[in-house]
């Protein structure tokens, strides 16, 4: 397994889905914002899955069990010793949920983005399952070919609304990270998924983000999923792209539901930020920020909000702690850091 870490802060590690190459998606049109906006807050831990990337590309187990595992593995190699987040995409949604059920202990929260427990010939849909074998029969016999019309079959369904620059990009990842048997072989797996039986062990908090028009994971999917699990929260997003782009309205919007979801573990970095009860989660990341001198443009840079939200929510924490300026709540968290 080719794993790579980068950043500093709460661990997050994210499973493995359709389609990454962890070098190449560090300068991609398409992943590169995902990519830089975790890292710059928590230990952002990826991988390639077995068959693609840089993982080896030559193997025969691609069952679901081995998925899971191969998470296990990872976190293991990471060195993380202590309850981690996860975050899945698409079908790393399945192995993120199964692992938090299989391990409680080991998972603090798990942020699904576009994920689904049901692969398409569990869903009891025979028209869909139709079309999906149809997919993977022109994904075999057109994959490597120099036109890429095959491929864009799948990437203009992934990035409908993708710049041609972008779109060009995923097709070029498609011949670059996986081979056409093993991207046919991936794709018949995939649709065998069913996790449905084992969401109701899952503990831990889950956030859930899923694009409205989404044309690969329908969202009422994404509803499903989130019907099924005991403490979840469920975010639309207005795109259409099952990878919401950077130049979108939306990217924002799951930046903020990440951050206001994950506020917990970055607060709890500061010990008396996250004694500071009256606080909530953003208002602790906002007040880490102020007390690094940080000014209002540059915290709304940090957190991906706008900087009226950032005014607003110090002003809602001056309040709280009871004074009046940015100096003022830097002296109260030194005098708090002392007692």
């Amino acid at each position: 397994m080719a794993w790579a870490s980068a950043g500093d802060g709460p661990p997050l590690v994210k499973t493995s889905n359709w389609l990454t190459h962890l070098e190449y998606d560090l300068e991609s049109p398409v992943w590169s914002h995902w990519v830089r906006f975790f890292a710059e807050h928590f230990r952002f831990v990826r991988y390639d899955e077995r068959g693609c990337g840089l993982t080896d590309r030559t193997v025969a187990d691609l069952s679901f069990d081995r998925w899971v595992e191969d998470l296990e593995t990872v976190i293991d190699a990471a060195g993380i010793d202590e309850p981690v987040a996860l975050l899945g995409m698409s079908q790393g949604a399945a192995t993120a949920l199964a692992f938090a059920a299989k391990y409680p202990e080991k998972v603090s929260r798990v942020i699904i983005y576009g994920g689904y427990a049901q692969g398409w010939r569990a869903r009891g849909d025979p028209e869909g399952a139709k079309f999906y074998e149809a997919i993977v029969e022109v994904t075999s016999q057109g994959w490597a070919l120099e036109n890429p019309v095959f491929r864009e079959l799948f990437t203009k369904r992934f990035i409908p609304n993708g710049s041609e620059e972008q779109i060009a990009w995923f097709n070029n990842l498609c011949r670059k990270t996986v081979t056409a048997d093993m991207a046919a072989r991936l794709l018949a797996a995939r649709a065998d998924v069913d996790i449905t039986s084992l969401l109701d062990r899952v503990a831990a908090p889950v956030v859930l983000l899923h694009p409205v028009g989404d044309e690969v994971v329908p969202f009422a999917q994404g509803r499903s999923l989130a019907s099924k699990l005991a403490d979840a929260e469920f975010v639309g997003l207005e795109s259409r792209n099952h990878i919401v782009l950077k130049h979108e309205p939306a990217w924002t919007r799951l930046k903020e539901a990440v951050l206001d979801f994950m506020g917990e573990a970055l607060a709890s970095r500061d010990g008396t930020l996250s004694d500071m009860k009256g606080l909530s989660p953003r208002e602790r990341q906002i007040l880490a920020l102020i007390c690094e001198a940080k000014s209002n443009p540059e915290i709304a840079g940090v957190l991906g909000l706008s900087e009226r939200t950032v005014r607003n929510h110090a002003s809602n924490l001056f309040k709280k702690l009871g004074v009046k300026s940015r100096a003022e709540a830097i002296l109260y968290l030194y005098a708090a850091r002392r007692r």
